[in-house]
């Protein structure tokens, strides 16, 4: 029986461990490991991330390549990727920093650029608001939702709001 134990112990471990990077954190997106700044490729990070969601032009001949990870997920990276197709810098977009810098007056296009993606898009007409969501882990780390409500007149931020996410029944 110790022998079962110490086997189920072992399968747990390497479970767990199979999670994390070489430092013992654990993954945020599976491949990041492989991707160096500076060295890496455009190439390279479309090998190990697919096809971009978006990519956003810059007028240096830069541009950043968006992945969002939702409707599900709660992540969305951007890679900055220089005019010689080396890969310079990623972030991962839905974070509480990033979602401190939104501010009334703001444009969609401001918000799209630096959250991404939208999970969804929801216009409320009786407040004449259009709101936009995503799904972003805070640091517990626990789903929660991010909301930005935007005037349906202007297209300009009104406020944000977060919540917990909404459970489901079942």
């Amino acid at each position: 029986m110790n022998a079962w134990i110490a086997a189920a112990l072992v399968l747990i471990c390497s479970l767990f461990f199979a999670g994390c990077d070489k430092n013992g954190q654990p993954i945020e997106q599976i491949g990041l490991d492989k991707l160096a700044k500076g060295i890496s490729t455009e190439s390279d990070v479309r090998m190990v991330m697919g096809q971009p969601g978006t990519t956003w032009e810059e007028e240096d001949g830069s541009h950043i390549l968006e992945y969002p990870k939702g409707p599900e997920g709660a992540r969305t990276w951007m890679f900055k990727i220089d005019a010689n197709g080396k890969m310079q810098d990623y972030h991962q977009a839905l974070t509480e920093e990033n979602f401190s810098k939104i501010t009334t007056g703001m444009t969609k296009g401001d918000v799209r650029w630096l959250l991404g993606k939208p999970r969804t898009v929801v216009p409320f007409k009786a407040s004449n608001e259009e709101v936009w969501d995503w799904r972003y882990l805070n640091a517990n780390p626990a789903t929660r939702m991010f909301n930005v409500h935007f005037d349906m007149a202007s297209g300009k931020v009104k406020r944000t709001s977060s919540s917990d996410e909404p459970k489901t029944l079942g």
